[in-house]
């Protein structure tokens, strides 16, 4: 196979450059989402590019406000394809907050990025747990061998399954002292089964089925494990912070996408009664303005808090957490807005709005759901404003 030419990476997050992107990751969305297709063309044509490269690289990295900016126009074209570019920047992000790279990892990853894309996840749900946001402890063995690890159990929502390139497993070993973390496996490895469980609303392209390791055995050091911290186990990557926003951009794209697709509509539409567009009457105008301010909230919160947390501003991280659901809940008004002022015709699958409304719904199933954050941040923000008099007494 000859070597991909791969686009400069300085020119990669220009405007113009990202929207060539959205029109190469457009091309083949309404197929493979008809189709239940894994996007592997598509995600071909963005390694042409360099996303993949950006995506790897340490010098320069690219920074998160970068890789948001790059996750919302490829979602814009097709979500299936930005939550696999998104895994897979998590899954680097796990290995690199750690350095626990195994050894001769990244040097492999640069041949396999010589002949196209390398995709990752993180495989960390389970049918019996699911998702871990709300705690738990693994199901899934690490059992020490002579030689390393053998790894058995089974994970479900993996994103990409069989055409991934590493699987980041989410596992407890078998020791005395039980320790919990991560086991990098190859994809190719003998003892990986892919059950083709996704069969779900939105993202149908996504791959999101099952997986089952039995005895699959990898090297010692391809075990990361997380650290136990105050009687629990805390992730480095699930601390918060602007990384944790690159999931709800998927949707801010989706939303983006439906907003062309109302304009489109709006102004292809031409009543016999009217005689013109139906984008020239106030009530259409007014519903373009209401679809407009639930994205200037959801990509606001989205740009400037990773902007500000990228210059190290501390508050903006604190507010990511609470800002993801928030996020979220802007873009799925748009594309809700757009749906109820259309009618029949945007739930129609002749237009893409009722792809993007299944699509952007998805946007609620990723951690931390509303509940969870609003606790969370409501527990810090009553600690830091009691009243001094209080401060040390014991109120349960």
């Amino acid at each position: 196979m000859s070597p991909v030419v791969v686009a400069p990476r300085a020119s990669l997050f220009d405007v113009e450059r990202l929207r060539e992107l959205t029109r190469i990751a457009t091309e083949d969305a309404e197929t493979n989402d008809r189709e239940s297709r894994f996007p592997t063309r598509t995600l071909g044509r963005l390694h042409e590019e360099g996303v993949y490269h950006a995506i790897f690289a340490t010098d320069p990295a690219a920074s998160n406000l970068e890789l948001v900016r790059l996750i919302q126009a490829v979602s814009e074209g097709d979500p299936a394809a930005g939550l696999v570019l998104v895994n897979t920047i998590h899954a680097a992000h796990k290995f690199s907050l750690t350095d626990s790279w195994p050894a001769g990892l990244s040097d492999r990853f640069d041949e396999l990025l010589a002949a196209g894309p390398v995709n990752l996840n993180s495989a960390r749900a389970e049918p019996e747990l699911g998702a871990p946001a709300r705690g738990g402890l693994p199901k899934t063995v690490a059992r020490r061998t002579a030689h390393g690890w053998a790894v058995s159990g089974r994970k479900a929502y993996v994103t990409g399954s069989r055409h991934l390139d590493y699987h980041s497993v989410w596992v407890r070993t078998d020791e005395d002292a039980t320790r919990v973390g991560h086991v990098l496996v190859p994809a190719r490895h003998p003892g990986i089964e892919v059950i083709e469980t996704w069969d779900h609303l939105g993202l149908r392209g996504s791959a999101t089925n099952d997986v089952v390791y039995t005895d699959v055995e990898v090297p010692l050091d391809h075990f990361t494990e997380i650290p136990y911290v105050d009687g629990r186990y805390v992730d480095p990557v699930g601390r918060g912070g602007p990384s944790s926003l690159f999931h709800v951009a998927i949707y801010v794209g989706v939303a983006r996408a439906a907003q062309r697709a109302f304009a489109d509509f709006a102004w292809g539409r031409v009543p016999s009664a009217l005689g013109t567009p139906i984008a020239e009457t106030e009530r259409i105008r007014s519903i373009a303005g209401e679809i407009e301010g639930h994205l200037v909230q959801a990509e606001e919160l989205l740009i400037g808090l990773t902007a500000r947390a990228d210059l190290g501003d501390p508050v903006a991280v604190e507010r990511t957490r609470i800002a993801k659901p928030l996020i979220a809940e802007s873009a799925i008004a748009a594309v809700q807005t757009a749906i109820a002022a259309l009618g029949n015709p945007a739930l129609s699958r002749a237009l893409p709005l009722e792809r993007h409304l299944r699509d952007v719904l998805l946007a609620r199933v990723h951690p931390p759901q509303l509940d969870l954050a609003r606790v969370a941040v409501g527990r810090r923000e009553l600690d830091r404003l009691r009243p001094v008099a209080l401060l040390g007494k014991d109120l349960s």
